[in-house]
Parts: structure tokens; C-alpha cells; sequence
């Protein structure tokens, strides 16, 4: 596949969740600048629409980073007693729109689609016009550690619940789909599988994974980078190695993929 092939044509991205390993996904994008390939379409899960927001804002990737690195998952005052989950979300509304300084959907400089769960209903939502920043926090909030966010009366939370991969609002309004899944599973060994926790962390990434792998495979080009899986998801020390894990990966990738022109 020649790179001026891929550059011509109409390119959707897609973000998974995946905590702070979705700094992989700006290592990633750093790596398709380089190569002078660009989406004009977005769409992510939690992280991956944090991510998805910022690109389709604009921001470069140094602002990308500082954001993740600046805004504290555990703060003191942002504990609740009054709402499901440890973390009120809507204390995070004020960074969110320091670093995307959008007021809605339609004023970012790519179109964006961002997946939340609607915790009442059972079903998946894509917001893609309208306000921007609550259903950027809906999207982002992991229960039971964030709270849910309310939303028209009704309560959402975290987009990877239910779909974790969500190319579908891609389809037919781009010719090319390039995905980054930072969700990833690798065989892992029997002492890696000995406490409850363990095993329970396991079984629901092994869920996420097969729910979403046809639609990972799907994509003309994906990256997935199995180092990433030594991260923590709650691990902000690992931001600058889910980074360049990401970006190492995308250049082999697209290295092995592409023809340089």
C-alpha cells in the first residue's frame, strides 16, 4: 500500500478506552503526523474520546500529554459521599475545558463522535453535536471510581462499558479506517492469574477483547501494542512509557505497512 494512497483518501479514526494507557493512542498519532497522515473523522471510548477531543481540537501533542499529566485522578476535595462512586466527575468540568476550550461539538476543527453508557436504559449513546464537555466526562467515567453524569435527566457513565472499540459511527462516512486499540491482551502466564483481583481483572479484559475483536480487525490499519499491558490503567507514572510505546509501535507499523512515497 502506497502512503499517498492512504493520504488521498477519507480517513476515520478509532480510539479505545484503556486509562493511561491511551497515551499510547497520542504516541500514535504523533507517528501518522510524521508521516503526514491525518483523519478528519474521530470516534472513542472514554479515553480514546478524551484523546479523540483534543485531536479533533487541535492541540498539539505536547498539550495532549500536559493534560493527562495535570489533571489528578484522586483529589481530596473531589471526593463525594453524595453520588454512586468514589470521585465526583463533574469537578473535572473546569480542566476539561481549559485544555478543550470548545463549547460544543460543532466548533472542533474535526467532526468527533464520542460513545457513553446510559446506566438506566442499558445502552450505548454516541454524542456527536451539542454541548461537548459533559459527555466527554460521561464517556471518561470508570465506575466505581468516578461518579456517573447526568445527562437530560439520566445517568451515564464510561463508553467502554458497552463498547470499548467504536468504529460503527465510522462507517459510511469514511473510505479508510485506521484503529488504535490499547486495550490489549497478551497470553499471560499461571502465576499472573493467582488472587481474586487477578483473576477477575483478566476475565473482564478477555470479555472486552471479544466483543470488540471482529470490528478490530476490520480496520485497514491497526495499531495494538502488547507492551502497553504492563500499565496500570490508573498508572500516571506510566504516562511518558505508554507514549513512547505507542508512537514505537505505530512507526513499525506503518513502516511494515506503507511504501514511503
Amino acid at each position: 500500500m502506497n502512503i499517498e494512497e492512504v493520504r488521498s483518501r477519507s480517513i476515520g479514526l478509532v480510539l479505545s478506552g484503556g486509562g493511561v494507557r491511551g497515551m499510547g493512542h497520542i504516541g500514535m498519532l504523533k507517528a501518522l503526523k510524521e508521516y503526514g497522515i491525518e483523519a478528519s473523522v474521530i470516534s472513542g471510548s472514554s479515553v480514546g474520546a478524551l484523546v479523540g477531543a483534543l485531536y479533533a481540537a487541535d492541540s498539539s501533542i505536547e498539550n495532549m500529554l500536559a493534560f493527562f499529566k495535570e489533571t489528578p485522578l484522586f483529589k481530596y476535595n473531589f471526593l463525594t459521599i453524595n453520588k454512586p462512586g468514589l470521585v465526583n466527575t463533574d469537578r473535572y468540568f473546569d480542566i476539561f475545558r481549559e485544555y478543550i476550550p470548545f463549547q460544543n461539538f460543532e466548533s472542533l476543527h474535526k467532526q468527533l463522535f464520542v460513545t457513553a453508557t446510559n446506566l438506566q436504559k442499558g445502552v450505548e449513546e454516541v454524542f456527536y453535536k451539542g454541548e461537548l464537555i459533559v459527555p466527554l466526562l460521561a464517556s471518561a467515567a470508570l465506575p466505581p471510581i468516578f461518579s456517573p453524569v447526568e445527562i437530560n435527566n439520566e445517568l451515564y457513565a464510561d463508553g467502554g462499558i458497552m463498547n470499548n472499540f467504536p468504529l460503527e459511527p465510522l462507517q459510511g462516512k469514511v473510505d479508510f479506517i485506521i484503529g488504535s486499540n490499547v486495550s490489549v491482551i497478551r497470553p499471560v502466564r499461571k502465576k499472573e492469574i493467582s488472587s481474586s483481583f487477578q483473576l477477575a481483572a483478566r476475565t473482564t479484559s478477555l470479555m472486552v477483547y471479544a466483543i470488540n475483536r471482529k470490528k478490530i480487525r476490520s480496520c485497514d490499519i491497526i495499531f495494538e501494542p502488547m507492551e502497553l499491558d504492563d500499565i496500570g490503567v490508573f498508572e500516571k507514572s506510566g504516562i511518558e512509557k505508554a507514549f513512547t510505546i505507542g508512537y514505537d509501535n505505530a512507526r513499525k507499523v506503518l513502516d511494515a505497512q506503507l511504501e514511503k512515497a
